[in-house]
């Protein structure tokens, strides 16, 4: 608990009671065996970039997108209770974190440790109980684990922001919230030339505005790629309708893994 997921469980869904799980793997099994509702995953970050490995469990997963969150993060230094800044020789979190607040930690030449999250960093800290060493976490953590605050917000962007997706055992396709909707997709291109090309050629000349193309390695093959892709409007929109047929076209495969309001914080 204490999480950046938590924060984004709590500001997303407070009626929800927030369930800890140690990997990302764990939120999508809960979900799947009906002992949670919903799995809140984060899957880029505006700092560090996209959240590793998250894209890739997501089309095996079995679960669909039904929204999607924006926290802003601030990265804080805990340690425990009294202790000096200058004292501390280590800080760890998550990988992702860590990269996210470099320059705090050259300024005041604090070594990087990676943990397995923020908030399981901060219980280690608090558990371990050496001075010396610091977790890098939001306050609601310290405030679980009994840490004092050392340094607020010294993330190296003052916009840091990471997005989640809420994820459900059944997709909602139907048109909700006062704004525009988004389309989430998977795909494989044929073994063909200029297939991406081609493939992307149906979005631009009905024009869909695409927020977002990755790509991604799959089965351990330098060749086999798929490819992960958000586009504004909905599958039954006449322009995605024949966006969409001309993709299947060129694609070996294709999954729409979630249609959802577009949240504000995309702005």
């Amino acid at each position: 608990m204490g999480a950046y997921s938590h924060e984004a469980c709590r500001q997303a869904r407070p009626g929800m009671e927030a369930v800890p799980c140690r990997t990302f793997e764990d939120a999508i099994e809960l979900v799947r065996g009906g002992e949670a509702d919903l799995a809140m995953l984060p899957v880029e970050n505006s700092t560090y970039g996209r959240v590793a490995d998250i894209h890739s469990l997501l089309p095996g997963s079995g679960l669909r997108i039904i929204d999607e969150a924006f926290v802003r993060v601030h990265i804080n230094l805990l340690a425990l209770p009294g202790t000096p800044l200058e004292q501390i020789e280590s800080a760890m979190s998550h990988t992702v974190l860590l990269g996210q607040c470099r320059g705090f930690l050259k300024t005041h030449n604090l070594r990087a440790v990676t943990g397995a999250d923020t908030a399981g960093s901060a219980k280690l800290v608090a558990e371990f109980g050496d001075p010396k060493m610091a977790a890098l976490a939001s306050e609601l953590a310290g405030e679980i684990y009994g840490l004092d605050v050392v340094a607020r917000q010294i993330e190296d962007q003052s916009n840091n922001t990471t997005r989640f997706l809420v994820m459900a055992r059944e997709a909602d396709w139907t048109r909700r919230g006062p704004g525009k909707m988004v389309t989430t997709f998977t795909f494989r291109v044929r073994n063909i030339p200029a297939a991406l090309y081609k493939a992307m050629g149906g979005f631009a000349t009905n024009g869909i505005n695409m927020t977002k193309l990755e790509s991604y390695m799959v089965g351990g093959s330098f060749i086999a790629t798929e490819f992960y892709a958000d586009i504004e409007g909905h599958p039954e929109d006449d322009n995605v309708a024949r966006a969409l047929d001309e993709l299947r076209y060129f694609t070996s495969q294709h999954e729409i893994l979630g249609v959802y309001p577009a949240h504000p914080g995309r702005g």
